[in-house]
């Protein structure tokens, strides 16, 4: 006898809006997880909306940039009732500003019930990077910390210590010999070439990574529904601090409830962050001053 298949969209076929393989950490994800059936949008460019090299600047929030490529997916494939499209940031970390960071956004949009849901991953484990070499030396120094040839770099011209890409961009640099080229040429023209890591999804395995992980939250998210509409994203939107310490009694930074939010009806429900019923008094603004 034949089992019912459970995942919610089993056999729905989706559009994925990438020209840089991420079906590769996305499609098995989504497929497993919700039964999607992931085709890539064949011939979208999906530069046209920003690039990590700044040849084309990126307008607009990184949902903004992710809705506009579901938009040109569905264009591809007008067969299609769902669409996903991926977007990451790169910079310092909020609060440990020498530290980069990755945030990386997987969204879904489901035209026919006008469902919008994203998943979320960020992470300090990136090589996000650049240097400003004078000597070719340099360069093959950056590459190296940075995982090339299994990570990309990308070259450019440089004016007055600031990356030009319009005067200047070399990328898909795939070994040594390639890479010495580009850079004597821009320190030729320039003075230095400025060698930063290629972010784009299929020159960057730590990236990729890192996608596949926000994929998985969006699984994470479709099926945690609404107990009072049923509709999938009923999750954590804030944190509540005062957790009471165990030695004095008093309010702690600790954070005690977590507060769930449907995006659709406003349902709203607390819950207690953990089983514990005191904070640890080391973090007690009263007992550790």
């Amino acid at each position: 006898m034949a089992t019912a298949d459970l995942r919610p969209c089993a056999g729905v076929t989706a559009v994925l809006a990438s020209m840089h393989a991420k079906e590769r950490a996305i499609a098995p994800v989504l497929e497993a997880g919700l039964g999607l059936v992931i085709t890539p949008a064949v011939g979208l460019n999906t530069d046209q909306f920003g690039t990590f090299s700044r040849d084309i600047a990126r307008t607009g929030s990184p949902s903004e940039a992710a809705r506009a490529k579901i938009a040109a997916g569905f264009d591809v494939r007008p067969d299609a009732r769902i669409g996903i499209a991926s977007e990451g940031c790169f910079g310092p970390h909020p609060q440990i500003p020498f530290l980069a960071q990755d945030t990386e956004l997987v969204l879904l949009c489901d035209r026919d019930s006008g469902l919008e849901l994203a998943g979320y991953h960020a992470t300090l484990e990136t090589n996000f990077g650049h240097t400003l070499a004078r000597t070719v030396e340099d360069a093959m120094a950056f590459a190296e910390r940075s995982g090339f040839p299994g990570h990309g770099v990308i070259v450019m011209g440089s004016r007055d210590g600031h990356p030009d890409p319009a005067a200047a961009l070399a990328k898909d640099i795939r070994d040594g010999t390639a890479l010495a080229e580009a850079v004597r040429s821009a320190i030729r023209r320039f003075g230095a070439a400025w060698v930063e890591t290629d972010m784009r999804a299929h020159r960057n395995p730590t990236r990729m990574t890192a996608i596949g992980r926000a994929a998985r939250d969006l699984v994470r998210r479709f099926h945690s529904r609404c107990p009072d509409c049923g509709r999938p994203g009923f999750d954590v939107t804030e944190l509540l601090a005062g957790l009471p310490c165990a030695c004095c009694g008093e309010p702690t930074a600790v954070a005690a409830i977590a507060v769930l939010v449907c995006p659709a009806c406003g349902c709203r429900r607390e819950r207690s962050v953990s089983s514990d019923r005191t904070a640890d008094p080391a973090r007690c603004g009263l007992c550790n001053p």
